[in-house]
């Protein structure tokens, strides 16, 4: 077969940190250590907007988050901002969106409409749970509609008072199922139904009917919520997890010498001294366990399909998730390693397999998938002493020279790393923005948050901040200065948005 696949193979709010702690002996993995074994596996790949609509729009657009508009959850990613999708669909790709896209605001309506996104087949389910998941479940598994309607969490979108052609009060059929199945409101349960009810099987098994029913070139984005909070996997997986096997939360450094950010209300305890952080981990495994089970269907399919070899598989996750360390839970503005770095693992005909440690993030999977499917990357029009051209669009790289063993000379020394509203508080005193090198990450709360130094060599797990100490204000300096112009040059290259062109007046 000579057409070609691209697969982007999306989880949510899964670490590198804690996908490499499961493999270590916490639970089996055969899949992803089969895929490990063929890959490229960037063991330094970051979020640089650990939070699911900004890494999300980063990785289909290419851009930063002035570059495309989404500088926070809340903002839809505007359609006419480019994206890869658009790119191979006006290429004769067919494109597919299975699962959470999230280029859309969740809360503000169940079902969006993402083909002006540059997708063919959608098959939609989020957060909510509500919309065509649940649909199937009531209609397909009716036995089951109940307890499924009691993992909805996210009752404040306003159609749930009046849903589908009957005007259902669905939020009120949920709160009452709920009542039957009062484990399913908790921060971690065992689902109430069998997993290939659940909306991790129902995504797979929509994105395998697409790569086994389609024909030509073929783009599938199999993009799914868990292990996202709450923390509920499939029973059966559950009692695959080695509780011996489970490592301790690192320390709540913070605890002992805080910074400002670190005085508010909310941390006045760390989490691990309120919550069951071994049971919530334990979950947490077993849910990437249920993930690898759902890996292999995928790679299966490719397989059965005659794709499997003229494919470019792509595995990464949104951002992390803290899972206790340094006694937090969650992601957004505490940007240690479990929260911003993520697994990003790629395959494909001709590359190398193995570990790779430059800077790499999200921005740079659009720009592979660009190269690999040899489509120009999108440009922006300039008029330079009076002459109309052209210039680059794209914030990312590609990362195939890397994957076929040439590094080059000009790659990155640093990321620049930002947050902004969490819905805890909008306002700057939960901004930050953070400088990762491959030495140091350096990180300020802003607001009068305070400062975070870390030197990753001798502290790789982040138990000492250095930002006070006064034989360190030299590299506290240098990097400061390094994230101050990195914060004024985020928006370059240039935003697409409105744009007629650079340099006219």
């Amino acid at each position: 077969m000579n057409t070609r696949t691209i697969v982007l193979f999306m989880v949510d709010q899964l670490g590198a940190k804690w996908l490499e702690t499961a493999r270590s002996g916490v639970v089996d993995l055969p899949n992803f250590n089969a895929l490990l074994a063929e890959s490229t596996d960037f063991t330094n790949a970051f979020s640089t907007n650990p939070v699911c609509s900004p890494s999300r729009a980063n990785i289909a657009t290419g851009l930063s988050a002035s570059g495309h508009g989404v500088p926070e959850c809340g903002y839809d990613l505007d359609p006419d901002v480019p994206t890869f999708m658009q790119a191979l669909q006006k290429s004769g790709w067919t494109t597919g969106g299975f699962g959470k896209l999230h280029f859309k605001t969740q809360i503000e309506q169940i079902c969006p409409d993402y083909r002006p996104y540059g997708f063919d087949v959608v098959h939609n389910t989020e957060d909510t749970r509500a919309g065509e998941w649940l649909d199937w479940v009531q209609r397909e598994h009716p036995e089951n509609h109940e307890a499924a309607k009691s993992t909805v969490w996210m009752t404040m979108v306003p159609e749930m008072r009046a849903y589908g052609p009957e005007a259902v009060d669905l939020r009120a059929e949920i709160l009452e199922a709920q009542r039957k199945y009062p484990e399913s409101t908790q921060e971690a349960y065992e689902l109430p139904f069998p997993a290939e009810v659940s909306q991790t099987a129902w995504i797979t098994d929509r994105a395998c009917e697409f790569l086994q029913t389609s024909e030509g070139n073929l783009f599938a984005q199999i993009s799914y919520i868990q292990p996202h909070n709450p923390f509920a996997p499939p029973a059966e997986y559950v009692d695959r997890v080695d509780l011996t096997a489970i490592p301790s939360p690192l320390k709540a450094e913070w605890e002992q010498d805080r910074i400002p950010y670190y005085r508010q209300e909310r941390y006045a305890q760390a989490s691990y001294d309120t919550a069951d952080w071994k049971r919530q981990r334990q979950l947490y495994f077993a849910d990437i366990a249920h993930l690898d089970h759902e890996l292999g269907r995928v790679r299966e399919a490719l397989k059965t399909s005659g794709r499997l070899d003229n494919t470019l598989f792509i595995f990464t996750s949104d951002h992390g998730e803290l899972l206790h360390d340094h006694g937090l839970l969650g992601k957004w503005e505490r940007h240690y390693d479990a929260c911003i770095r993520v697994p990003l693992i790629i395959s494909g005909p001709g590359l190398e397999a193995g570990a790779k440690d430059q800077l790499v993030e999200h921005s740079d999977i659009a720009a592979t998938i660009y190269h690999w499917a040899g489509i120009p990357e999108p440009s922006l029009p300039c008029r330079r002493q009076g002459r109309e051209e052209t210039m680059p669009m794209l914030h990312g790289r590609s990362l195939l020279p890397l994957m076929e063993g040439k590094i080059p000379h000009d790659w990155r020394p640093e990321l620049f790393i930002q947050s902004n509203n969490n819905h805890v508080e909008a306002s700057p005193k939960c901004w930050a923005r953070t400088i990762r090198t491959n030495r140091y990450r350096f990180t300020r709360h802003l607001s009068g948050g305070g400062e975070q130094l870390f030197d990753l060599v001798s502290d790789p797990h982040e138990q000492t901040n250095l930002a006070y100490k006064n034989e360190w204000q030299d590299v506290r300096a240098a990097l400061l200065e390094r994230l101050s112009e990195l914060s004024a040059t985020e928006s370059y290259p240039n935003s697409p948005r409105q744009l007629f062109q650079i340099g006219a007046w």
